[in-house]
Protein backbone atom coordinates (compact mmCIF):
# COMPACT_ATOMS: atom_id res chain seq x y z
CA UNK A 1 0.00 0.00 0.00
CA UNK A 2 1.30 3.64 -0.63
CA UNK A 3 0.38 6.50 1.07
CA UNK A 4 -1.46 7.38 -2.25
CA UNK A 5 -3.26 4.42 -1.66
CA UNK A 6 -3.88 5.01 2.01
CA UNK A 7 -5.75 8.52 1.14
CA UNK A 8 -7.41 7.11 -1.37
CA UNK A 9 -9.41 4.88 1.33
CA UNK A 10 -9.35 7.13 3.92
CA UNK A 11 -11.47 9.62 1.75
CA UNK A 12 -13.88 7.13 0.22
CA UNK A 13 -14.41 5.48 3.86
CA UNK A 14 -14.60 8.78 5.55
CA UNK A 15 -16.74 10.49 2.82
CA UNK A 16 -14.58 13.42 2.73
CA UNK A 17 -12.80 14.68 0.01
CA UNK A 18 -9.16 13.20 -1.27
CA UNK A 19 -8.02 16.72 -0.76
CA UNK A 20 -8.98 16.97 3.13
CA UNK A 21 -7.75 12.66 3.32
CA UNK A 22 -4.37 13.96 2.23
CA UNK A 23 -4.23 16.99 4.51
CA UNK A 24 -5.17 14.34 7.60
CA UNK A 25 -2.46 11.65 6.23
CA UNK A 26 0.10 14.12 5.80
CA UNK A 27 -0.66 15.65 9.40
CA UNK A 28 -0.25 12.41 10.98
CA UNK A 29 3.08 11.68 9.48
CA UNK A 30 4.53 14.72 10.10
CA UNK A 31 3.67 14.30 13.44
CA UNK A 32 5.23 11.38 14.15
CA UNK A 33 8.23 12.51 12.56
CA UNK A 34 8.53 15.11 14.21
CA UNK A 35 7.85 12.37 17.39
CA UNK A 36 11.00 10.51 16.28
CA UNK A 37 12.96 13.66 15.90
CA UNK A 38 12.49 14.52 19.39
CA UNK A 39 13.53 11.25 20.62
CA UNK A 40 9.94 10.60 21.51
CA UNK A 41 8.27 7.08 21.42
CA UNK A 42 4.88 6.53 19.30
CA UNK A 43 2.85 3.72 20.79
CA UNK A 44 -0.41 3.03 18.84
CA UNK A 45 -2.90 0.34 20.93
CA UNK A 46 -3.43 -2.49 19.09
CA UNK A 47 -0.84 -1.88 15.92
CA UNK A 48 2.71 -0.95 17.32
CA UNK A 49 5.23 1.23 18.16
CA UNK A 50 8.05 3.34 16.94
CA UNK A 51 10.86 4.23 18.77
CA UNK A 52 14.74 4.84 17.85
CA UNK A 53 17.16 2.57 18.40
CA UNK A 54 21.05 4.28 18.60
CA UNK A 55 23.97 2.76 16.93
CA UNK A 56 27.24 3.29 17.94
CA UNK A 57 30.20 4.22 15.95
CA UNK A 58 32.40 1.60 14.31
CA UNK A 59 34.69 0.77 11.50
CA UNK A 60 33.25 -0.15 8.33
CA UNK A 61 34.93 -1.49 4.69
CA UNK A 62 34.19 -0.17 1.85
CA UNK A 63 33.16 -3.21 -0.11
CA UNK A 64 34.16 -2.01 -3.82
CA UNK A 65 37.96 -1.46 -2.43
CA UNK A 66 38.19 -2.85 0.56
CA UNK A 67 39.42 0.69 2.71
CA UNK A 68 38.77 0.91 6.36
CA UNK A 69 36.27 3.71 6.92
CA UNK A 70 34.91 5.46 9.63
CA UNK A 71 31.21 4.79 9.83
CA UNK A 72 29.31 7.47 12.41
CA UNK A 73 26.82 6.63 15.13
CA UNK A 74 23.76 6.91 14.30
CA UNK A 75 19.71 6.79 15.14
CA UNK A 76 17.38 4.60 13.06
CA UNK A 77 13.35 4.31 13.53
CA UNK A 78 12.60 0.94 14.58
CA UNK A 79 9.23 -0.76 14.44
CA UNK A 80 7.45 -3.18 17.18
CA UNK A 81 4.61 -4.58 15.83
CA UNK A 82 1.74 -4.95 18.46
CA UNK A 83 0.64 -8.32 19.92
CA UNK A 84 -2.95 -7.77 18.67
CA UNK A 85 -1.71 -7.12 14.95
CA UNK A 86 0.61 -10.08 15.21
CA UNK A 87 -2.46 -12.65 16.06
CA UNK A 88 -4.68 -11.05 13.87
CA UNK A 89 -1.96 -11.36 10.70
CA UNK A 90 -1.32 -15.11 12.16
CA UNK A 91 -4.62 -16.23 12.30
CA UNK A 92 -5.53 -14.79 8.45
CA UNK A 93 -8.73 -12.85 10.17
CA UNK A 94 -9.96 -16.21 11.52
CA UNK A 95 -11.03 -16.55 15.38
Amino acid sequence: MTKANLIDILSEKSKITRVKAEAVVNTIFDTMVEALMKDNRIEIRGFGSFVNRKYDSYKGRNPRTGEVIAVDEKKLPFFKVGKELKEEINNGGKE
